[in-house]
């Protein structure tokens, strides 16, 4: 009887343990299925961080493949320096860069700044737009100005992207990113006339604006044009391509003298829109 009832506690025994190794081994899938970055989670990081600005703690290379940088913030030097010296800087210390682009690849992270690297000519180039003064302005010639080359950094985690949010993302970046220190350029907007901070934070440009207000509220534009009637020399900054909208800023003496918009058609030329003075005149 004694021997019987041994038994079977040794039975009960193997039994329960057996059962908290399953339950075990469930709750640890269930922890390992949650650590996992969830659609959700995707979603709002894409939301948080697109626009985002944060000041370079290091030299950042151009780059057409996205630099890695490992989990403990680290990165492959050699890899860094051969990239700077194929294509050069993307932002020096010091410099405010932009998150254009967020990607999830398998275990890899992807964060395009400033726009990613620009390189070669684009079919739209050829396109003539008309500017003022009966002038065709071709988008694309060889006195195009463009934003300087932008580039990819992909965080690498181990397996995959674990659960985070948009905080958690600027802590992972912290070794290359500072995305506190934007103190300078936050202070001088908070000394601007009203109207200039609600517009440079609507993206959008208006007449009295600097040039400095101007790129901070739509960064550098795609094309330059400089004109001078009766001696007095304008410069036009243009936004966009076709087929599309195009945002003509036109600047005096430094500050925004007129905003144009227009829609430019594939292979052939448009006019921006005249202000109603220059229409009297003609």
């Amino acid at each position: 009887m004694g021997l019987s009832r041994s038994i079977d506690r040794k039975r009960l025994a193997r039994a329960l343990s057996v059962l908290l190794i399953a339950v075990c081994f469930l709750l640890t899938s269930a922890t390992l299925a949650r650590a996992k970055i969830s659609s959700a989670e995707r979603a709002n990081i894409i939301r948080d961080m697109m626009s985002e600005q944060g000041t370079a703690k290091v030299l950042i290379p151009c780059s057409k493949k996205a630099l890695d940088i490992q989990a403990d913030g680290s990165h492959d030097e050699d890899e860094w320096s051969e990239a700077l010296d194929k294509f050069g800087p993307a932002a020096r210390v010091g410099e405010l860069v932009e998150i254009t682009k967020v990607e999830f690849k398998g275990s890899r992270l992807i964060i395009e700044l400033n726009h990613g690297i620009k390189g070669g000519r684009k079919w739209w180039h050829r396109v003539q737009i008309a500017g003022a003064h009966t002038r065709g302005t071709t988008l694309g010639s060889t006195a195009r100005v463009y934003a300087p080359g932008g580039t990819k950094i992909a965080l690498v985690y181990d397996k995959k992207i674990p659960s985070m949010e948009a905080d958690d993302l600027r802590a992972h970046l912290k070794p290359v990113l500072d995305f506190e220190q934007r103190s300078a350029t936050e202070l001088y907007i908070e000394k601007l006339p009203e109207e200039f901070q609600i517009a440079i934070k609507e993206k959008t440009v208006i007449e009295g604006m600097d040039r400095e207000m101007v790129l901070l509220a739509k960064n550098r534009p795609d094309r330059k044009v400089r004109d001078v009637k009766d001696g007095v020399e304008t410069e036009d900054w243009i936004y966009g391509v076709p087929p599309g909208e195009v945002t003509f800023v036109t600047l005096q003496d430094g500050r925004v003298i007129r905003v144009k918009e227009t829609y430019a058609n594939i292979g052939g030329q448009v006019k921006r829109n005249q202000d109603p003075n220059e229409e009297k005149n003609n």
